[in-house]
């Protein structure tokens, strides 16, 4: 597999971001020891992000991510979120929500071979990320044609619990409830506006304290006539659950299979 970290000048943000990138560029064919990727070959890319207090590195080191991405012959982008719920703040030079369904997109797509096709752009996370990446494939849903929230905090923007949202978003919790922020929000925006709906796949843990918060999204999603694929498991709001989640989210995405593989990490023949 090829693991890159990179960092580069966020215009989004006006700070230098770290993002970790995979790409199963490296396989080799068993049959002649070349590699395998074709020329102008582009892949079908996950947006990958993390959940609250996490990082870049969280879906790295945590889970087994790059042996399933290989698997399916996907690429990864990992960026940092902070703890910004991944959508624009109205304080200057954090717009979360533009670097990640915007400026990540674009400049990603510039410097790796990753496909400018919707149904081939995907992006999910998990806890603060399940919220940021529903948000954001709805509110760019003409960029993401695939949405994956496990562990989702979606609530956060509709209800007071218990105040941890006003450590993040301060003073500005309430001007912002009733924008598309707000992913319910977002979503009436693009109905709206009449743009077609991503496919979604929503999961949570049967003891995770988040469930009634996912439950309730999921049956807005439907009752507005997404495409919803729900999946309850026993579980709580950890790594255990999110290792098996991931695994699941890639094979429900529209990606290659075994027969994309090549010789991998480990010399095992894959195909």
């Amino acid at each position: 597999m090829a693991l890159l970290e990179m960092n580069y000048l966020s215009k989004s943000l006006f700070r230098t971001v770290p993002v970790y990138v995979y790409l199963p560029a490296d396989k080799i064919s068993f049959e002649d020891m070349e590699y395998s990727m074709k020329e102008g070959e582009k892949f079908k890319t996950l947006y990958l992000l993390h959940g609250l207090l996490g990082n870049y590195t969280d879906w790295v080191c945590k889970t087994r991510l790059t042996q399933f991405a290989e698997e399916k012959n996907v690429a990864v982008v990992m960026p940092s979120g902070d703890n910004a719920f991944y959508v624009d703040s109205l304080v200057p030079s954090n717009d979360y929500g533009a670097f990640i369904g915007e400026e990540l997109v674009q400049i990603t797509r510039k410097m790796f071979p990753l496909s400018d096709k919707r149904e081939d752009t995907f992006i999910a996370g998990l806890s603060m990320g399940g919220f940021g990446a529903v948000r954001n494939g709805i509110r760019y849903a003409e960029t993401f044609g695939y949405v994956a929230g496990l562990s989702g905090a979606y609530d956060v923007l509709t209800e007071e619990t218990d105040g941890s949202e006003h450590r993040i978003f301060g003073k500005y919790l309430k001007e912002i409830q009733d924008t598309d922020r707000n992913p319910k929000v977002a979503l009436e925006d693009l109905i709206k506006r009449g743009a077609p709906l991503p496919a979604f796949y929503l999961a949570c843990g049967s003891s995770d304290q988040l469930l009634d918060s996912s439950l309730n999204f999921r049956d807005l999603l439907i009752e507005k006539g997404a495409k919803v694929t729900w999946d309850e498991q026993p579980g709580g709001h950890d790594w255990e659950f999110w290792d098996m989640e991931i695994k699941k989210v890639l094979d429900w995405l529209p990606v290659g299979g075994k027969d994309a593989l090549g010789l991998g990490s480990g010399n095992v023949r894959t195909k």
